[in-house]
This record gives C-alpha cells, structure tokens and sequence, in this order.
C-alpha cells in the first residue's frame, strides 16, 4: 500500500502539488499520465522517498524498486554488477555480494530475458536493454512495490513492447504494485488498472483507465484532438489528430509548383 495525505512538494516559492490524497492499493497498478513540466517525476521521486514532501504524509513500503528515466551515461560495470547494486540495503556499508546476492540478480536478469548479457559492459547495452537492466536491478532488491520514472520514453516500438509485456507479467502474479509515470496514454489504457492524469491546470483526475482515458479527458491533457479506437481484440488505439503539414520546395514554393514544364 502507498499512501499520501494532504501531500505537497515545492521548489522556493513555486508548489509542484499540494493536498494530494492519493492511495494505491497492493497488487494494482497505477498509471501517472500528464505533459511536460506537470510534475509527474518529482511525483515519482516523493513515492520512492528520494524527495521529502514540504507539507503532509507519506505511508509506503520500507523497500521500494525504482527505474528512473533512461541516461547515456557511460557506466564502467557488467550488467550483473549493475543489477547485483540493487542489493546494496542487504549488503550494509562495508559488505561484499554474497552468493544470495549473485543468485538474486541472475533471477532478475531472467525474468527480463538478460540472462545471456550478464557479462556485456552495461555500457555496450541498448537503450532497450539498458531499461531492462534498470527494471531487473530495481526486481533484485525483492521488493513487490516497483516505480519506474517514464519507462518508455526512449524505446522504440518493439521495445516498448517487450517492456510492457514483462510488467504485464509482473501484473499477472497479484503481488506486485506497480506505478510508472508516461507521456504515452496507449500504454496506461493498456497496462494500468488506474491512472492519475496530471492536469495543465493543476487539477488531477483519477479513476479505472478505462473510464477516465476518454477523448475530451484526454484532449483537455494534451491540447490537441484525440481519438479513441476500438479495436477488434486487442486494447483500444489512442489516437492524436495531428495538423497535416504544408510541404514545401526548399525555395518556398508549394511542391505541384515544381513538377510544371518549361
């Protein structure tokens, strides 16, 4: 269970939230939908206990996985020693892994299809990879409440995928709480049992993503047109109506222009 009450963060004179209420039951998964700049990661950041609140409460497990966003930087680790550092609460100050601690992460790495990268460089892994690294160390800590910082945000179609396939998963068995904040609506109407949107206004939204996930929600949260729909069989598809674009020739002059014949 995660619980806030009456909750707020704030930078100087500027409130991130404040009196949020917020509480996610064990063994559900909650979705943190909203645009840039709306405060989804300092969110995020307050669940996992990295940010103090400046006003209000937070309850939540003593043992949290987190995923932060993906970074570039150049990590001079093996995949195992990056996922075997989740387990830095057992080991203490001055401990060394132990044989627990190895078979830890060899399970984690397992159980997000890495097993075979255990001795790569991290920093030869793939963006894809390296998420999945990021997830499995965040599993070797054992914790069953898992929060990751926008996931997805720098995979690709296929990755994305295999990402969610692995939550769906972690999903399935009923002993996971999951939470993950996203700027991509399709990915909490399809994994989530509920989402938080994080309006521009400062108002929040909250309820089963499948009620709440509408077209005017989710127009209000974004500024443009969007569609929801149905699709035979699978997840509904969400939909933004984009602008089409005007093309042009390098010189400005509209593209017919330049099929005429002298």
């Amino acid at each position: 269970m995660i619980r806030f009450a009456n909750a707020g963060i704030r930078f100087g004179e500027r409130w991130i939230f404040r009196e949020l209420d917020l509480s996610v039951a064990s063994g559900t998964t909650l979705a943190l939908l909203g645009p840039n700049g709306r405060g989804k990661t300092t969110l995020v950041r307050a669940i996992v206990g990295l940010l103090p609140l400046s006003e209000g409460t937070r309850d939540a497990p003593s043992l949290v996985g987190y995923v932060p966003q993906a970074t570039g930087e150049p990590i001079r680790y093996s995949v195992l020693d990056m996922v075997v550092m989740g387990r830095a609460r057992q080991l203490g100050v001055f401990g060394s892994p132990s044989g627990e601690d190895y078979r830890a992460a060899h399970q984690a790495l397992s159980t997000v299809g890495l097993a075979e990268l255990s001795e790569r460089p991290y920093k030869r892994t793939s963006g894809g990879e390296r998420q999945l690294v990021m997830l499995a160390r965040a599993l070797s800590t054992g914790a069953h409440t898992i929060v990751l910082d926008e996931p997805a945000s720098a995979l690709d179609l296929a990755n994305q995928s295999r990402l969610l396939g692995i939550l769906g998963e972690l999903q399935s068995h009923g002993t996971y709480t999951i939470v993950f904040s996203t700027h991509l609506p399709q990915h909490a109407l399809h994994l989530a049992d509920e989402t938080m949107m994080m309006m521009p206004s400062g108002r929040l939204i909250r309820g089963r993503s499948a009620e709440i996930l509408s077209d005017q929600n989710l127009e209000q949260l974004y500024g443009v047109p969007i569609r929801r729909v149905p699709m035979s069989g699978s997840t509904d598809a969400i939909v933004p109506l984009l602008d089409s674009p005007k093309h042009t020739s390098p010189a400005g002059h509209h593209r017919e222009d330049c099929n005429h014949e002298h």
